[in-house]
């Protein structure tokens, strides 16, 4: 026997064959699209899932980025009273790109007969201007220039306050004089100047702001800051310079990142992923197994064939190419199928998801339950190849197996009862 070239055409001719075949001829057809829906849908879900799990994981940090300082430096059980010698203090510092006092406290807000809870935080407007999250969201409306005049509020806290631009809102707080029943309470009120959205729903729901010098009047810090809050070039190097930082500030200080804050969260989310990749991988598995059923039927029905090529002179490596021609093709055309949808569903998410909330009647995504007021979808060519690479080395591997068994298909075993 002469051997031939490996992947010579009248092989791909023979797996396109064998591929085709009717069902008069065993089914194969049937298993050929069963095969190749399954890897498709597998692939499907994995970059659909990848995507969205990266889509969350920035939105949650642009979130935070936007809405929190990055570093916040502290004295532990009080105030911090030369705030801006310690603001230039850390100014000094690599990476640092801006540093300024915040007052915060807990008020009661009331407008219209409702009542709502307000996080209060004293900022002076310059400095309120350096958060995107809260300047440049299209949510967001009203004149951040008048809040030297007023108050700006978090969406969800004026829907449920049930107030807009111009209205009136009362401010309640515990920071009265004192007196032998405990400390009085203070009311003020201001008009609500800017609605702004941060994109997460607790932000909104609670978040109130103030001018600096009107929160310090409010809440008895005259002069003082309860906090200040550092901005950084570069997020994640937040972690890395945050005791640089605290030193910077002086003795008696401390500070926390942004990680910090949500360290819980995010150990939560990186095993939430890893599972969940594993659980998709499996999926992607038992789809490819599917392969391997049509494979073997394959072979079994075509045995007569494989004698008849083996007299022509075929050898058991051309055999094994055309078996594994048709298995990886099913893989390969069914993760291509995949790639295009999965990309497809991470493009198209928003208006994906608006046809399914009409069609449903609306109620399909609950911001007060999921915290945020869209599916987020970010999609990575690392994740992309990521899916290629395990979708195609699954399918692969696996046609291996039953190529080989139709290869060392004994000819004349083949052929003895047809």
């Amino acid at each position: 026997m002469t051997s031939t070239r490996p992947f010579a055409k009248f092989e791909w001719m023979i797996a396109w064959r064998y591929i085709r075949a009717k069902r008069a001829e065993g089914g194969i057809s049937v298993m050929t699209w069963i095969s190749l829906i399954g890897v498709t849908l597998a692939v499907f879900a994995l970059i659909a899932t990848l995507a969205v799990r990266s889509g969350f994981r920035a939105e949650f940090v642009d979130t935070i980025a936007g809405a929190y300082a990055h570093v916040t430096v502290q004295q532990p059980g009080g105030t911090i009273d030369d705030y801006e010698a310690v603001s230039a203090r850390i100014l000094e510092q690599d990476h640092v790109t801006d540093v300024f006092p915040l007052v915060r406290g807990q008020a009661m807000a009331n407008a219209s007969g409702r009542l709502g809870l307000a996080d209060i935080y004293g900022i002076r407007l310059e400095d309120l201007k350096v958060s995107d999250a809260i300047i440049e969201s299209d949510r967001s409306y009203g004149n951040i220039d008048d809040l030297p005049n007023g108050i700006a509020l978090g969406s969800e806290l004026a829907a449920n306050l049930g107030v807009t631009i111009g209205d009136r809102i009362e401010i309640t707080t515990r920071s009265g004089a004192a007196t032998p029943m405990g400390q009085s309470t203070r009311r003020n009120a201001y008009d609500v100047v800017y609605i702004f959205s941060t994109g997460r729903y607790q932000i909104d729901e609670v978040r109130a702001y103030l001018p600096l010098d009107v929160a310090q009047f409010i809440f008895n810090r005259d002069g003082v800051a309860d906090e200040l809050a550092v901005q950084l070039d570069d997020i994640t190097l937040s972690e890395g310079l945050k005791q640089s930082i605290a030193d910077a500030a002086g003795a008696g200080t401390w500070a926390y990142s942004w990680e910090d804050r949500v360290r819980r969260y995010l150990r939560a989310l990186t095993i939430e992923d890893n599972v969940m990749f594993i659980i998709l991988s499996i999926l992607v598995l038992v789809a490819s197994m599917n392969i391997i059923s049509g494979l073997i039927m394959l072979v079994k029905n075509k045995g007569r064939d494989v004698g008849i090529l083996r007299t022509m002179g075929l050898t058991e490596g051309s055999i094994m190419r055309v078996f594994f021609i048709c298995g990886a093709g099913i893989g390969t055309i069914g993760t291509l199928c995949g790639v295009v949808l999965g990309c497809l569903f991470a493009i198209y998410i928003d208006q994906i998801f608006s046809f399914v909330n009409f069609v449903s009647g609306g109620g399909v995504w609950d911001p007060s339950i999921r915290g945020i007021y869209a599916v987020p979808a970010e999609l990575h060519l690392s994740d992309v190849l990521k899916s290629v690479s395990l979708s195609l080395g699954l399918s692969w591997i696996i046609t291996i197996f039953p190529a080989r068994r139709a290869a060392r298909m004994n000819p004349v075993e083949a052929l003895r009862y047809e």
